[in-house]
């Protein structure tokens, strides 16, 4: 046991005191702050101000007179010639030539003809379509003599309530849980996703140098095999956690300090990828008291416990792989790609199973993901915040233990022959004869 607290001391200390430890710690934080403000700044800045100037031929004169000039589209009305306009209009410095026939108030369609000497973004002609469209649509109305009060009293705004919630958690809405677990699922899923991959590389790549530079021949001849290994995986491990640690503190209050000084955070509708889950337009109907009672309000005394628990069991079970595939590599490094791919595939389709739990977190397939223990480390956290039921998170843990216990004794009988194996490149064959072998 003295010689494992050894191995881990030295794994974590060789790192922690590394000037590239400090050097990420510190410029991590930053440039994610960096990314984020540099990205906000491009989507609204820069995208704000690049303006289509589109040049309109308008024979049924309907959009020309109901349409409204807004930012970043300068629509220009012309009645020439349309042979002459499409011979004319790029040079004389438009982006686009739009040609709107003569409008059959009797037809429900309309169907616009462009030019354009390169071919435009959907974003583009989605928005052109919706200027049109809204044009046409205000025509319409004004022509049927419609009240817009009568107009307006027609449409319906539908909120939907949470009655448990309402009865049980006073929250009014139900709907601001919902966005705060959605936002919480992505962001712990996400975590252990990355976690795995790079901690786990990490691993793999400590054993690597230690078996091409020789001078595991020297320490194994003070330790077992699994001592070493197990010391590795648990030593890199606390240099992540410790690096977390840190990132989750710096991370929000650079953040902060940065919309301080900056007067906002700009919003970047690609960003970690979260909008096609979590609306920001929503959180702006609650209150921040609102929404930090709520935040408080989940089942923390659960989802933190279950956390940690998956975050070990995830990593431990990967990191092992990792380590495996470390000690079948030779002196050529690029050989790793090969061997990697059995333990990547199912992570990547542990995080595509999670982006569907989180908009469906009862799904066939949520569950099964949360259950199986290859993507259970990834899934049943997404799934955490919607509270699943209890039966599913405990047969997923001893599921989780059974496995990572599994994979440590495969990867340790793999580890304990490849280490000294010089070469030679394993391959899965070999590795299999390692496994299930008498060594």
């Amino acid at each position: 046991m003295n010689k494992l607290w050894l191995i881990i001391k030295r794994e974590y200390l060789v790192r922690v005191r590394k000037k590239s430890f400090l050097i990420v710690t510190i410029l991590a934080p930053l440039a994610f702050a960096t990314i984020t403000f540099g990205m906000g700044f491009l989507s609204t800045y820069l995208v704000r101000n690049s303006t289509k100037k589109i040049l309109v031929k308008d024979e049924s004169g309907i959009f020309k007179r109901y349409h409204k000039q807004n930012s970043g589209y300068v629509y220009t009305f012309t009645d020439g010639e349309l042979e002459n306009l499409k011979q004319e209009y790029s040079v004389q410095g438009y982006d686009m030539l739009a040609h709107i026939p003569v409008y059959n108030d009797n037809s429900g369609d309309l169907k616009v003809k462009y030019y354009s000497p390169k071919k435009p973004g959907l974003t583009i002609l989605g928005k052109i379509e919706s200027d049109i469209g809204r044009a046409f649509k205000e025509y319409k109305i004004k022509k049927s003599n419609i009240d817009r009060k009568i107009l307006d009293m027609l449409s319906v705004k539908v909120s939907l309530e949470n009655a448990e919630a309402i009865d049980n958690a006073g929250d009014k809405t139900g709907k601001i849980s919902l966005i705060i677990s959605t936002a919480l699922a992505f962001v712990m899923g996400f975590l252990l996703y990355m976690v795995i991959f790079i901690f786990g590389t990490q691993v793999m790549r400590s054993v690597m140098e230690e078996k091409i530079n020789r001078i595991v021949e020297i320490i194994i001849s003070s330790v077992k095999p699994f001592q070493l290994m197990l010391g590795k995986v648990i030593g890199v491990g606390a240099v992540g956690l410790t690096q977390l640690f840190i990132w989750i503190i710096f991370i929000p209050v650079i953040l902060f300090l940065a919309s301080v000084f900056f007067g906002h955070v700009p919003q970047n509708e690609g960003m970690l990828g979260m909008q096609s889950q979590v609306n920001p337009e929503d959180l702006k109907q609650f209150p921040i008291n609102m929404i930090i009672h709520e935040f408080f309000s989940l089942n923390w005394s659960l989802i933190l416990p279950a956390f940690i628990l998956f975050f070990l069991g995830g990593y431990f079970m990967y990191s092992s792989l990792f380590a495996a595939v470390g000690t079948a590599i030779g002196d050529d490094q690029g050989e790793s790609q090969s061997l990697i791919w059995p333990i990547t595939v199912p992570v990547v389709f542990a995080m595509i199973i999670m982006f569907n739990s989180i908009e469906n977190p009862d799904s066939q397939l949520a569950v099964f993901g949360s259950i199986f223990p290859l993507f259970s480390p990834i899934v049943m956290p997404a799934r955490l915040p919607f509270d699943p039921p209890v039966w599913q998170l405990v047969l997923s843990l001893v599921l989780l233990i059974m496995t990572c216990i599994l994979f440590i004794w495969i990867s340790a009988k793999i580890y304990r022959s490849g280490i000294l194996m010089y070469g030679k490149k394993l391959t899965m064959k070999d590795m299999i004869k390692m496994t299930f072998g008498k060594n």
